[in-house]
């Protein structure tokens, strides 16, 4: 078939925390079909296409590989769930969420305890109540998500109560707020979605600490082409940050066939350039840790941000470094004001930006504003707000967003892997 009529795979990749707010997952969400081509082709039979394109997903996209050490909550309807091609899928990478359109009948209830005796993981979506009919479908599910916002208020603790007593772990979706994320950990959940930790909550007056001062003066040093020596003193006043700042480099593949050993070599052997792509992925780490701590959600959304939005850059203005890495750098700081409670204007005002790359972060204006928020509908688990949002950019085909998605994914993840 030609690209306007082969199935398209749509990502939208939503994380799933830890109580320690550790990334564990993400739930990805297939799609088949065209969007944003103006082609109203129509798919005969949509779950053969749906199974289709996820089977193809893994193999073909490596989605398996850009998964890194997270695993892949997968939709799965009625349709899908009796399709042979859903045993295609490894059971070691992923977890089957039974939708909630689903009946808990005999057949439903059989091939369930099938699936999980074959070694996949069953999740049970947007649970608000146990009725009897329900408890069989529980008892050979692993995990129950709880729907926060289709729960009242009133009866999420007694659900919650209920659940408990089968033994199941507990996911909260659609925590949006820390106090929701607080509630949910006080009643006992396990595991959480959704993007509450990417809020920016903005405190007046603010004061940034240490080691974030530094970062925004290194930062604000490189891209001023300041000399060596001082950026390399600055540097010392947290050595922390050289520990993260080596580790990060190492951990990426750079070009290099040699591992970066010290400050000044890395200076030396990457360049400004890289230096400062590098500094502003450092902002989301911590340096009194000595390590990277490069499993923080904010740090694998930033750069899986800042690497997809270079990379579809370039599909919008061909071989212009310059615009290119401006597009980084505008993925990377646009969950900065989640990060240190500041205003996007208040951090800028620190340091020497483009004015596109200004305007982009806080007005959503011109080609990088568009990229920025094309990049943003992509965590959504929304296909109408991504549709709408390629619309905007039509040098930017489906198929390029797919394949720029999964070589994304791919990279941030491997920032979790430590140099050896």
């Amino acid at each position: 078939m030609s690209e306007a009529q082969s199935p398209q795979v749509f990502l939208g990749r939503q994380p799933i925390l830890g109580r320690e707010q550790q990334l564990l997952a993400y739930e990805l969400l297939f799609r088949n079909g065209i969007i944003a081509t103006g082609n109203n082709a129509e798919v005969l039979d949509a779950t053969q296409a749906t199974s289709t394109v996820i089977a193809n997903a893994f193999a073909e996209l490596s989605i398996g590989d850009s998964l890194g050490p997270y695993r892949a909550y997968i939709n799965v309807d009625e349709d899908f769930l009796f399709s042979d091609l859903i045993e295609a899928l490894p059971p070691q990478l992923v977890v089957l969420e039974i939708l909630e359109t689903i009946l808990p009948t005999p057949e439903v209830i059989e091939r369930c305890r099938d699936l999980h005796g074959k070694g996949f993981t069953i999740a049970l979506d947007d649970v608000i109540d146990v009725t009897p009919a329900f408890l069989p479908l529980v008892a050979h599910a692993d995990i129950i998500k709880v729907d926060l916002l289709g729960t009242p208020a009133e009866r999420l603790a007694p659900l919650v109560a209920q659940l408990k007593q089968h033994g199941k772990k507990l996911l909260a979706e659609k925590v949006e707020t820390a106090e929701q994320l607080a509630l949910c950990r006080q009643l006992g959940f396990d595991y959480f979605q959704g993007y509450f930790f990417a809020k920016p909550t903005i405190i007046s007056g603010r004061k940034l600490n240490p080691s974030q001062v530094i970062l925004l003066k290194l930062l604000a040093l490189v891209m001023q082409d300041a000399d060596t020596t001082e950026i390399e003193n600055a540097f010392k006043l947290e050595p922390g940050l050289t520990v993260n700042m080596l580790r990060l480099t190492n951990s990426v593949g750079c070009g290099l066939s040699t591992r970066v050993t010290s400050l000044r070599h890395a200076i030396t052997i990457l360049g400004r350039r890289q230096i400062q792509r590098w500094l502003q992925l450092l902002v989301y780490t911590n340096p009194q840790s000595g390590a990277a701590k490069t499993t923080s959600p904010l740090l694998q959304l930033a750069a899986t941000r800042g690497r997809l939005m270079e990379l579809l850059a370039e599909h919008v203005q061909a071989k212009d470094r310059e615009f290119s890495d401006q597009a980084f750098m505008v993925g990377i700081m646009s969950l900065m004001p989640a990060l240190l409670g500041m205003a996007i204007a208040e951090i800028l005002a620190q340091l020497p930006v483009a004015p596109r790359v200004s305007d982009a972060l806080i007005n959503g204006g011109g080609t990088l504003g568009l990229l920025l928020q094309l990049v943003e509908a992509t965590e959504q688990l929304d296909a109408a707000v991504l549709e709408q949002a390629l619309e905007r950019l039509p040098s930017i085909r489906p198929q390029q967003l797919e394949t720029s998605l999964a070589e994304a994914f791919a990279w941030a993840n491997h920032l979790n892997e430590e140099s050896t």
